[in-house]
């Protein structure tokens, strides 16, 4: 018989879409602590141990997924992907679903590129589908929205440019830089994870997981350096010269694109407190050690 941990509350087991993305590397330790058993899926075979069952299957195919029987569904993976599954889940028994989206659903609305635009847009239909296929089948949602994510050496923002700051000792950024942010690291998100899917005020609503520290794009940035030893270094580049010179380096650069130039200047900002409240969401403030 599945018995409740009485760290987390949860019963076990909890599935876990996405056990081996980058909240899920913080995830599973968490649950393993707590004494959680898990049913974690992954495309690729991983070896088993006390309390954690791998189950191999390809999300973006659906190749070989069987939802096991699970109460309590943890979905790391891209929303998007979540409702093609959400069927075979709630088969297997799902009565209580906490799933990952971003808060990219709102900052890239108005962007000037039209992918980013296209994330936004695929991003709200996704939690809209993934709402309307739990309230028709009566299982309580909770969708966590987080702002820029980090773990050090392991994400592709924070930590790619940490990379770039330790390879040149100097970074340019648009004009000054002074657009509001508030990173927030993927351990906490684990944490946010397990607390609100054993609240029961966090169930059937969605929650912007800022992080513990408000601070300017280029305050951020300062702190990169100091991560790593380095004297701060940054130099104003104005924004039309700015989105010019990253066009052209885009060959060297994947993923980057003019457009995040002209979000140093916005102010990307959330509200914790509803998640403070109905979950304890208490992250750490922007000090990482590389």
């Amino acid at each position: 018989m599945a018995k409740a941990s009485a760290k987390t509350g949860l019963q076990g087991p909890v599935l876990v879409l996405g056990a081996t993305s980058l909240i899920g590397g913080f995830l599973l330790p968490r649950m393993a602590s707590a004494g959680v058993d898990v049913i974690a899926v992954s495309r690729a075979p991983r070896a088993e141990a006390r309390g954690l069952t791998w189950l191999q299957a390809d999300l973006i195919t659906l190749a070989d997924f069987t939802a096991p029987s699970a109460a309590t569904v943890l979905s790391l993976v891209p929303i998007w992907l979540l409702p093609p599954v959400l069927p075979a889940l709630i088969a297997g028994g799902m009565t209580r679903l906490v799933a990952f989206s971003s808060t990219s659903r709102f900052t890239k609305t108005a962007s000037s590129e039209a992918g980013e635009r296209a994330v936004a847009r695929r991003l709200a239909e996704a939690e809209d589908a993934t709402i309307a296929a739990c309230e028709a089948a009566r299982v309580a949602w909770t969708i966590l929205r987080p702002t820029m994510i980090y773990a050090e050496g392991r994400d592709r923002n924070v930590s790619r440019l940490a990379a770039l700051i330790g390879r040149w000792k100097v970074l340019p950024l648009s004009g000054g830089a002074r657009g509001l942010r508030q990173p927030v690291h993927a351990d906490d998100l684990a944490a946010a994870a397990l607390a609100a899917a054993a609240a029961p005020a966090a169930a059937n609503r969605a929650y912007d997981l800022p992080g513990g520290e408000t601070l300017s794009y280029r305050a951020m940035t300062e702190r990169l350096f100091e991560a790593q030893g380095l004297t701060p270094r940054i130099l104003s580049v104005p924004p039309p010269l700015w989105r010019f010179a990253l066009t052209l380096a885009r060959p060297i650069l994947p993923g980057a694109t003019a457009a995040m130039g002209d979000r140093m200047a916005e102010d990307l900002t959330f509200d914790s407190g509803p998640a403070v409240r109905d979950f304890g969401w208490s992250p750490r403030p922007f000090r990482p050690s590389f």
